[in-house]
């Protein structure tokens, strides 16, 4: 089973933080690919200074390379009690810097959610919203679409995704005629399934696409050699999923001290270990980790400040998660 949140800080001698994160790490608990925090303790506040920023390559565009993703963690969510560590996370993470909010139709009520916690922070017009369309047909897909505009209280979306490479050349006509209106700004494709990486490389060199998401982390760098590729080769923003893979690494590492050497790139917390190590490839333009309290947020967005680890850092990084 994989290392949930309470057993890492307990290991690092946190009791305290231990009960005073109770309700929020309760929620996440069961997240597959929830950050814990950081064996030195865990990071209460967000970081300072400048973060990060990489380019969109259709537009030049910037974004924090960190965002927050919304499978599992944002459904169901109704009442204040529920609600309220939710809210804390994406203002932690919007006065840290952060825009990017990940979500899908296919996360339940997920949307709606993210709605009504943009509507009541008055959010919306700061924060870069990315969802997905993954239903068949040009009818069921803009049924879907517009039910996206509805959940999420908006009238235009940042970015809608073709999910899982389902129907795509439906899709992504519909996608683009909405990018023609203006009602979305930009268009692209996901997969969270390495079955998918050929495919979608493939249509990476085929079709021009704004974003594409697909699954990389530092124990599954498959897409390294075919998305990612692709991607830098023909100008598509990348979006990482499952950066944690679905919660591997950290039961990889299980309570180790970070070692000596991750000072060498601003790294406080394994969270961050692992986020410098995908963002720091050439090709990725934001990973969304899914982040569901205050804590969380600050820890995650950290990664998006200080050095990041160059190429010999980078091996060195994949060495030792390899041999762990």
């Amino acid at each position: 089973m994989p290392i949930n949140r309470r057993e890492l800080l307990i290991s690092a001698g946190a009791g305290a933080l231990v009960a005073a994160a109770g309700a929020a790490r309760a929620q996440n608990r069961a997240a597959p690919d929830a950050a814990p925090l950081g064996t030195t303790g865990g990071i209460s506040a967000a970081p300072t200074g400048e973060p990060i920023r990489k380019t969109i390559p259709a537009t030049g565009e910037t974004m924090v390379p960190v965002g927050i993703g919304t499978a599992r963690r944002y459904q169901g969510a109704a009442s204040p009690e529920q609600l309220a560590p939710l809210r804390a996370a994406i203002q932690t993470f919007h006065r840290a810097g952060g825009t990017v909010i990940d979500t899908a139709p296919s996360y339940g009520d997920a949307e709606a959610v993210v709605g009504r916690l943009l509507a009541d922070l008055g959010l919306r017009k700061e924060l870069f919203l990315a969802t997905k369309v993954g239903a068949s047909g040009r009818d069921a897909g803009l049924l879907e679409i517009e039910q996206s505009f509805d959940n999420l209280r908006t009238d235009k979306i940042d970015l809608i995704a073709v999910h899982n490479l389902r129907d795509t050349a439906t899709q992504l006509e519909t996608l683009r005629d909405l990018k023609a209106a203006e009602r979305i700004r930009y268009v692209g494709v996901t997969t969270s399934f390495e079955n998918q990486h050929a495919d979608m490389a493939a249509l990476i060199a085929q079709a021009k696409l704004d974003f594409v998401q697909v699954d990389y982390a530092i124990d599954n760098r498959a897409a390294a050699d075919t998305v990612l590729r692709a991607a830098r080769d023909y100008g598509a923003a990348v979006m990482i999923n499952l950066p944690f893979g679905r919660g591997r690494v950290f039961e990889a590492v299980k309570d180790r001290p970070l070692p000596d050497w991750a000072a060498e790139f601003d790294c406080k917390s394994w969270a961050q270990f692992f986020l410098k190590y995908v963002i720091s490839h050439e090709a990725v333009t934001c990973v969304i980790p899914g982040t569901a309290n205050a804590r969380y947020a600050a820890d995650n967005i950290g990664a998006a400040y200080g050095r990041l680890p160059d190429p010999v850092l980078r091996k060195r990084m994949e060495v030792f998660i390899d041999g762990v």
